[in-house]
């Protein structure tokens, strides 16, 4: 682990100089106030937001001084207190804007960067290593009506313009980078002082053009200079870097400017670097694709050999990073990381952490929404020390965090942490005799991923089981603890909490059951026939459809189904399931690609001339599939079609219509005997041939999900009706056991 601090300097870094100043500040709060206890290592930034002023516009870069002030610019024009709505309480702040890190108030450093035609927009910000000078990069022509051109510098003692500093620009300056007598800056421009400089250039800290000279062919957005002050690592647009092919990342001497390390087809031609931090062994880049499929994940790279150590290829650009204690923290608007084993294709996501070891996400999930301008969300990070705790700021177009409104600004601590996972759903089956199955979906909590979880019984203050469980948003598996403490015809409830180590949920909504003497039919044959899968749909307002069987693959229930519809579809206690054809369904927690063979199981009522998916096999769980198959579709006529995919749609149909208002069973198997649909016990279509399909990871879906390009693909994508009793096999069951199973509908 590389316990090192990487400083963020608004889209840019200062020198190793600033570099080991910040962390003797770092290592002086650490040995003041330890981190918060409630975090799963090596994240120590909590997720919980604290209240912090906001700007009514975009903020593009931030600085952060080693005795906490963090400086902001951007395109605004005024700010307002926490909590304030848009258009109340504001305060004049053209564009720039200076906070104190540890209250998240105003300073009273107040500068207005403006233009005299068109709309003036500050996009970097850095400190100069001793802390006494603010550079300022964008596009505007005066500070505090003092005339400049496109780059100024602060006196950060006076918070006045330097009239000493001053040199022409031609146009936006998107980053800078700074040592004790270099500024090094990026952007649109193509000359400087007059002379031509293509999208990158260095002047001295009197504002003198210096000969450096790193010639790009496209815009320059991120400026990195090295620990060791030998190089200046750059990102951007370009293709070509003193006419040498380099696209998006090079690396150059700090001294001319001469490539040091160029990157041909390193980073795809789509995607650009959006920027660039480092810590004490690496560099890491931020990367924005354009178009499917592109490049907008992270790249760590060896300080030592400027080669790559890892990538991650979440989809979601990445337009901000930031090191801290081994953390690479980022704002993006991921919405896609199933390439790396992690979420699939859903709604976005735009706070993330990694080890900057192994791209594998850290259970660090803080959130904004995408906000206003493009809108993307995060825009820039920045952090510092103050009063023993360690801060990490975040700019940008949102305008909510944390699902509370909260515009342009935010910021976070390494303590204490204040969020409380979520209350445990909780569900009890008694399916065998003698014994009480307890079940439960793993919470979430937003900076912890190993969670304690406590069981209460029968009103009891102790618990009768403790154990732990490890689970992020995307993955909340299912565990259980069998009570057998129980006798035939007692009645027992159930109670759990989850803990992050400080702060402890409520304790879930009692759950009752009722300890049978006896196995109940048809259940005990599913699970003696194999189901992986089986969801017997007996919980009430929650997302949780507990898996009975010893596969424990819970599903989530989407957008409030219709709990515990009676009648069900076989005798006894349980209950089934209601879905409205439009937004509901369930998606199984564990993906998979184990699927050549297969069999799935349901029953369903309905009347609907809609259609819908029943169940099926997608590669998404909280947005349509991309990729789809081994499901079970009815038409509008309330016929039944099996299809598989094998270069190219295999299906098999019934002759018969099943939206009769009745209760039907459905199977479906593939295998090397071929696909075969059943219903209420008899095989009513069959295709010898078809005992191939495509594999890919996916999850199991009820209820809906994509149908396009499928043969009579029918209205609606979504099942309206009455589903019970699903089961997925790893094997083709066989005519006899879908006949067997069948049969004992009316068992008990």
């Amino acid at each position: 682990m590389k316990a090192t601090t990487g400083r963020r300097r608004g889209r840019t870094r200062a020198t190793a100089a600033a570099l080991c100043l910040l962390a003797g500040a770092l290592g002086a709060a650490a040995a003041a106030g330890p981190p918060a206890a409630a975090l799963t290592a090596p994240v120590s930034i909590t997720a919980d937001d604290l209240s912090t002023w906001q700007t009514n516009g975009i903020v593009w870069s931030m600085a952060a001084s080693a005795d906490g002030v963090v400086y902001a610019g951007g395109t605004f024009s005024t700010v307002r207190p926490p909590g304030a709505a848009s258009g109340t309480s504001e305060e004049p702040a053209v564009n720039f804007a200076a906070f104190d890190t540890a209250t998240g108030a105003p300073t009273g450093c107040s500068l207005s960067f403006t233009l005299s035609s068109g709309t003036a927009t500050v996009r970097s910000l850095v400190l100069s290593p001793d802390g006494e000078t603010l550079y300022a990069g964008g596009r505007f022509g005066a500070v505090n009506g003092v005339g400049v051109s496109n780059i100024a510098a602060i006196d950060t003692a006076t918070c006045t313009p330097r009239q000493d500093f001053k040199v022409a620009v031609s146009a936006t300056v998107r980053a800078l980078a700074v040592t004790d007598d270099t500024v090094y800056l990026g952007g649109d421009f193509k000359s400087v002082a007059g002379q031509t400089r293509n999208y990158f250039a260095a002047v001295t800290t009197g504002a003198a053009l210096k000969p450096w000279t790193a010639n790009a062919d496209e815009v320059g957005r991120a400026v990195e200079l090295t620990p060791d002050g030998r190089h200046v690592v750059l990102g951007g647009d370009f293709f070509t870097v003193n006419g040498t092919s380099s696209h998006a990342l090079a690396v150059v001497n700090t001294t001319t400017g001469a490539l040091d390390k160029s990157y041909p087809g390193f980073i795809p031609n789509t995607s650009t670097v959006q920027d660039l931090t480092s810590d004490a062994e690496q560099f890491y880049t931020a990367n924005e694709g354009t178009g499917g499929g592109v490049f907008d994940g992270r790249i760590a790279l060896d300080l030592t050999t400027l080669n790559q150590v890892w990538r991650d290829t979440c989809l979601g650009a990445t337009q901000a990073i930031l090191v801290h204690n081994g953390v690479l923290y980022s704002g993006s608007h991921a919405h896609d990381c199933a390439s790396m084993g992690e979420f699939p294709d859903q709604p976005r996501k735009h706070l993330l952490a990694q080890s900057v070891d192994d791209p594998k996400l850290l259970p660090w999930f803080p959130d904004t929404n995408d906000g206003i301008g493009e809108p993307v969300g995060p825009r820039v990070m920045a952090q510092t020390d103050k009063g023993g705790r360690h801060y990490l700021w975040v700019g940008g177009e949102f305008t909510t965090v944390n699902s509370r409104a909260q515009q342009g600004l935010t910021r976070f601590a390494d303590g204490p942490d204040t969020g409380a996972p979520w209350v445990p759903n909780v569900s009890v089956s008694t399916v065998a005799p003698n014994k009480v199955d307890v079940n439960w979906q793993t919470s979430f909590d937003t900076d912890d991923g190993t969670l304690t979880y406590r069981i209460y019984k029968d009103g009891a203050s102790t618990p009768v089981h403790t154990t732990t469980g490890y689970s992020v948003f995307w993955d909340r598996p299912q565990l259980r603890w069998t009570d057998t403490d129980v006798a035939p015809g007692e009645t027992h409830t159930y109670r759990i909490t989850a803990s992050d180590g400080t702060n402890t949920s409520a304790k879930s909504p009692a759950v009752s059951a009722t300890v049978a003497d006896k196995a109940e039919s048809y259940p005990a044959r599913v699970l003696s026939d194999g189901a992986s899968l089986y969801w017997r749909y007996d919980e009430g307002t929650s997302t949780f459809a507990a898996d009975t069987g010893a596969g424990l693959d819970n599903g989530f229930l989407r957008n409030t189904p219709s709990y515990r519809q009676t009648p069900a579809a076989v005798s006894g206690p349980s209950t089934a399931i209601g879905f409205n054809g439009s937004t509901q369904y369930a998606y199984s927690n564990r993906g998979r690609s184990d699927t050549t063979r297969f069999s799935v199981e349901t029953w369903i009522r309905t009347t609907t001339t809609r259609g819908g998916k029943i169940i099926g096999f997608g590669s998404n769980t909280m947005e349509l599939s991309g990729k789809y198959d081994k499901h079970v579709y009815m038409l509008n006529n309330g016929r039944l079609t099996f299809g598989t995919s094998n270069n190219g749609g295999q299906t098999v149909s019934t002759t018969g219509a099943y939206n009769d208002g009745a209760w039907h069973h459905v199977v479906a198997t593939q295998g090397s005997g071929g696909m075969a649909l059943y219903v209420d016990g008899q095989l009513r279509a069959v295709n010898p041939l078809y005992t191939k399909n495509q594999s890919y990871t996916g999850y199991w879906r009820v209820g809906g999900d994509n149908l396009a390009s499928w043969p009579n693909r029918p209205t609606s994508n979504f099942f309206a009706g009455q589903i019970d009793e699903t089961a997925v096999y790893p094997t083709a069951l066989t005519a006899a056991q879908v006949s067997a199973h069948y049969a004992l509908r009316n068992s008990g």
